[in-house]
C-alpha cells in the first residue's frame, strides 16, 4: 500500500454517487486524522451550558458530557447533547466505512482504506471529546462518542451493549454503574457479531481490539465513580 491511501473512493445511493473521498498520501491521511480529532472535540455539553446560562463545568460532576449536563439542566438540554456526541463519532465513521464498502462495489484495492485507518479515525474521535482540544484538553467520559463510534462499525453490538445499559440503569439508577457494565460487554458483543456475520479476520481483529480499547478506556474515565460506587456515595438519578 503506498503511501496510505490510493484510491477514489465512490459510494452509490439509488444508482448514483452521493459522494466521493480521494486518499493520495499520507499527509491527505494525516489530514482526516486531525479533522477526526478535532470534531471529536466540538463541547456539545459547554455548548448546551453556555446557551442556558452557565458554565456546566462549575456544576454538578463539572463534567461536560451529557449525564451531568441531564443532571443539571434536564432532559431538554441532556438529550440534544447526548444525541450531538453520538452523532459526532457516528457519522464520519459511517461515511469512512461507505467508502471502504463502496471500493468492493466498484472492485477497488480493498486495501486501499482498511480496518485499521477507520479504527484510528473513529478513536481520535473519542480522544477528541476525551480530550477537547477547545477546552484545555479536558473533557467528557467518551460513553456517548463511544457509542456512535460503535453504532457506525457494529451496531448489533451497539443494540446489545444498549439493552444491558437500559437493564441495568433502570434496576439501579446509576448511569456510570450502566456504562461500566456496557463498557465491559462490548469487546464480547463485538467479538460474537463480527463471527456471527463471518468478518473478514482483518476486521475480526481490528474491531474486536477497538473494542477492548474502548472497554478500558470508559473504565479509565469512570475511575472516580468505581470509588464512589464502592463506597455507596455514587449520585443516582431519582425516579420521576
Amino acid at each position: 500500500m503506498a503511501g496510505v491511501l490510493h484510491q477514489q473512493l465512490c459510494v452509490a445511493r439509488g444508482g448514483g454517487v452521493f459522494y466521493t473521498v480521494r486518499m493520495t498520501d499520507w499527509f491527505t491521511g494525516g489530514g482526516i486524522a486531525l479533522a477526526c480529532f478535532l470534531i471529536g472535540g466540538i463541547p456539545f455539553g459547554f455548548i448546551a451550558g453556555k446557551i442556558a446560562g452557565i458554565d456546566i463545568r462549575e456544576h454538578g460532576s463539572k463534567n461536560i458530557g451529557a449525564t451531568n449536563v441531564m443532571r443539571v439542566l434536564g432532559a431538554k438540554y441532556g438529550l440534544p447533547v447526548f444525541g450531538g456526541d453520538f452523532l459526532k463519532a457516528f457519522l464520519p465513521v459511517w461515511f469512512l466505512k461507505g467508502a471502504a464498502l463502496a471500493q468492493v462495489c466498484h472492485g477497488a484495492d480493498a486495501d486501499s482504506l482498511p480496518p485499521w485507518f477507520i479504527v484510528v479515525c473513529g478513536l481520535l474521535i473519542v480522544l477528541g471529546h476525551t480530550f477537547c482540544p477547545y477546552l484545555g484538553f479536558k473533557g467528557g467520559k467518551g460513553v456517548a462518542s463511544s457509542a456512535g463510534f460503535i453504532g457506525a462499525l457494529l451496531p448489533w453490538a451497539l443494540l446489545v451493549c444498549l439493552a444491558l445499559w437500559a437493564a441495568v440503569f433502570y434496576g439501579s439508577r446509576y448511569v456510570s454503574l450502566a456504562s461500566l457494565s456496557a463498557a465491559v460487554a462490548l469487546p464480547v458483543a463485538a467479538f460474537a457479531s463480527l463471527r456471527w456475520q463471518d468478518a473478514p479476520r482483518a476486521d475480526l481483529q481490528w474491531y474486536t481490539g477497538l473494542a477492548l480499547f474502548l472497554c478500558f478506556m470508559v473504565i479509565w474515565t469512570h475511575r472516580a465513580n468505581i470509588k464512589r460506587l464502592l463506597a455507596g456515595t455514587e449520585n443516582r438519578f431519582a425516579k420521576q
